[in-house]
């Protein structure tokens, strides 16, 4: 075991609670006892916090049960983290149930919703552009319309060119979750934010969640989410779940089913966790997984063949290797029965999460990231 080299505000809890309410935290489980090495959980974090610059936290689920979970202090169970561009797949879960609930289809046009914003005369493939192709990053720009200072930021993406028939073009960007952020408010007359409390954050016992928002008062949609590490992975169990929490059925089956699959090519690169297919504001990954990430690592992975989910946040600059990582140390833990009790490598798995610590000169950038909508002047990335 590496020597301790830090103290930490990190700790392994191994009670199992009988059940799950939506204002109480998920279940506690032994690794061993759902199935998992501690032993390899350990050189997991061994590997992320030698490896990954900088890691803030992570949560292991399998089974439904948290069976490992930590952080870099001054990282806590409570701090808020900016999600960055994670944000993108609360967005279109707001779209799927604006659709479910019969306000949208994702076969409209982006147009339709914007009769004041649109230029006087569109061109042809901006009158094509679907809500469908918002939510598979293929709108037909060559380049991401940028909001920078721009007071308007639906007249500013629509006055970009289309120069690609939408839903043939793939390029990732963040104006166009924006555009979903804005029809889910203009067909509820609620931001994101305030139409996924009840249907979401609620029900999932997310607290006090918080969202950038435009000079329109638009949810930023793409970014600016603000959740607690806990929070990343109850949404990966809802969708591990498809869309099923505690009995009730959140998210419709079909629709998870749509997000999380390929829906458009974005690569060949079998190494690349980059280039497995997209979906609908959804990643797919090598073995089978698929993700929502942000920038400098924020990830909430779903890796439903080991019947689990992983939660991080960081401040990264190498997020393929960040992935590498999970692959090649975290899949070897995963075994399809439970394993015997391990109380040795237990506890050696709680002193390695309790040596966890930012790295000398990550703190700074750590306070800084902001937390608050009341930011709503934040330049688009």
């Amino acid at each position: 075991m590496k020597t301790p080299r830090r103290l930490a505000t990190a700790f392994l809890v191994l009670l199992l609670p009988t059940r799950t309410l939506a204002s109480q935290p998920l279940p506690r489980a032994t690794p061993e006892s759902q199935g998992v090495s501690s032993a390899q959980i350990r050189a997991y974090i061994e590997a992320a916090d030698a490896k990954v610059d900088t890691m803030h936290s992570f949560m292991l689920v399998r089974h439904g049960h948290v069976v490992a979970e930590g952080w870099w202090k001054p990282q806590t169970p409570d701090t808020p983290h900016v999600m960055h561009s994670l944000s993108k797949s609360f967005t279109s879960t707001a779209v799927g149930l604006a659709v479910s609930e019969g306000k949208l289809s994702i076969d409209d046009p982006v147009l339709k919703f914007f009769p004041d914003d649109a230029p006087s005369e569109p061109s042809a493939n901006l009158k094509k552009m679907r809500v469908r192709d918002l939510l598979t990053m293929s709108t037909g720009h060559r380049e991401e319309p940028r909001f920078g200072d721009s007071p308007d930021w639906a007249k500013t993406f629509f006055a970009k060119p289309v120069e690609f028939k939408p839903g043939t073009h793939f390029l990732y960007n963040s104006s166009g979750t924006y555009m979903q952020s804005a029809i889910v408010q203009k067909v509820t007359g609620q931001t994101v934010l305030d139409y996924l409390r009840p249907r979401l954050f609620e029900p999932l016992g997310i607290d006090d969640p918080t969202w950038m928002v435009s000079p329109q008062g638009v949810s930023t949609g793409g970014w600016g989410l603000s959740l607690r590490t806990g929070d990343i992975a109850k949404f990966g169990l809802l969708y591990l779940q498809k869309g099923q929490w505690n009995g009730k059925q959140l998210i419709p089956q079909s629709w998870v089913e749509m997000a999380t699959s390929k829906q458009t090519s974005n690569g060949s690169d079998p190494a690349s966790d980059w280039d497995q297919g997209y979906g609908f504001q959804f990643w797919r990954c090598r073995h089978g997984a698929f993700r929502g990430d942000g920038a400098f690592g924020q990830f909430c992975i779903v890796m439903p063949e080991q019947d689990a989910v992983l939660a991080i946040t960081a401040d990264c600059k190498d997020m393929q290797g960040e992935l590498n990582v999970v692959w090649d140390y975290l899949l070897p833990a995963f075994h399809d029965k439970s394993l015997p009790e391990d109380s040795t490598e237990q506890t050696r798995l709680r002193e390695a999460i309790a040596t966890l610590e930012v790295k000398p000169g990550h703190v700074a950038n750590v306070l800084k990231l902001p937390r608050s909508p009341a930011a709503s002047t934040q330049k688009a990335p």
